[in-house]
């Protein structure tokens, strides 16, 4: 979070599967730093697996930090910003939501709920000034795809004719969406996946 009174950054760790601490979080954010301007609801994790053989707890778990986590932190969040009527809201989601993937439904149907609550969102908020969109990379080399095995991961990168994209260039189009030139864009995704879609 930035403070805008010294420029300084601060790093607050909060586990979002922990849906009923969430107003508390946001209401001691907004007490210290003031109404929030913009949330990137980033936060996710993946679990490998055929959904038949899959633990319905681990099926909860995905579900519930991949996508409850996101709209009850956002219900809360806009709060500060209708008031001002100002305000950037951006979903990373995944291009899984679209292609899909094997072994990765649960996390696909929450990348894909993303999807549709970024765009009714954005239908609901515009009238207040505040912006929702969506950001669907494609595969990164991060610690969550490292579990790929079986050279899954040297398949996506043939199919990506300008390669695996990194955090910086998700990045990037966050700051873009958050910043002051994407008044006018709402309810879209932005998907970087290197051309592995096209």
């Amino acid at each position: 979070m930035k403070d805008p009174g010294n420029g300084a950054a601060s790093f607050i760790a909060y586990d979002l599967s922990e849906l009923e601490g969430i107003p508390t979080l946001v209401n001691a954010l907004t007490k210290e730093h003031g109404p929030l301007y913009g949330l990137v609801n980033n936060a996710a994790i993946g679990m490998d697996g055929v959904l038949a053989t899959m633990h319905s707890s681990d099926i909860a778990k995905v579900l519930r930090v991949n996508l409850e986590a996101p709209i009850v932190l956002t219900k809360f969040a806009c709060r500060s910003m209708l008031p001002l009527k100002e305000g950037r809201i951006v979903n990373i989601s995944s291009i899984i939501a679209n292609t899909g993937f094997n072994g990765l439904s649960v996390y696909g149907a929450s990348k894909a709920g993303l999807v549709g609550f970024t765009k009714s969102l954005a239908r609901e908020l515009g009238r207040a000034n505040i912006t929702v969109n969506c950001i669907a990379p494609g595969f990164m080399e991060t610690d969550m795809t490292s579990s790929l095995g079986g050279g899954k991961l040297d398949s996506i990168r043939r199919r990506s004719p300008l390669g695996l994209v990194s955090p910086e260039d998700v990045s990037g189009s966050v700051a873009y969406l958050l910043s002051g030139d994407t008044k006018h864009v709402t309810g879209t995704t932005i998907t970087i996946d290197g051309g592995s879609t096209a």
